[in-house]
């Protein structure tokens, strides 16, 4: 393996690693549950930007379950985020020639 390459795909992974980080500031996602009761938008860093709670999900009685539908709306769209990247990740990677690592 010339280290020359090993050097250029190192540079090459960092600019891709720069391209994925802004992209991720540009994913939304938005994860829902309960009938789309409750929905929460997730950027692809996961942080919540918004959430939309349906006024007939709030019953003073069963906090319980608003809470319960809460976090299920927000495991919906981590794990959409989760596929977004992955999808990214793989495209990213794609494009380098990893035969030269032994991959």
């Amino acid at each position: 393996m010339n280290p020359f390459d090993l050097v250029k795909n190192l540079k090459d992974i960092q600019g891709q690693m720069s391209q994925m980080k802004d992209e991720m500031q540009k994913i939304s996602v938005t994860g829902s549950a309960g009938g789309n009761m409750v929905q929460v938008t997730m950027n692809g860093e996961f942080q919540m930007t918004a959430i939309k709670i349906d006024p007939i999900a709030v019953d003073p009685r069963d906090v319980k379950m608003l809470e319960d539908i809460i976090v299920a709306a927000h495991f919906d769209a981590m794990s959409k985020i989760k596929e977004k990247l992955q999808e990214k990740s793989v495209s990213l990677m794609n494009g380098m020639d990893l035969s030269k690592f032994g991959m």
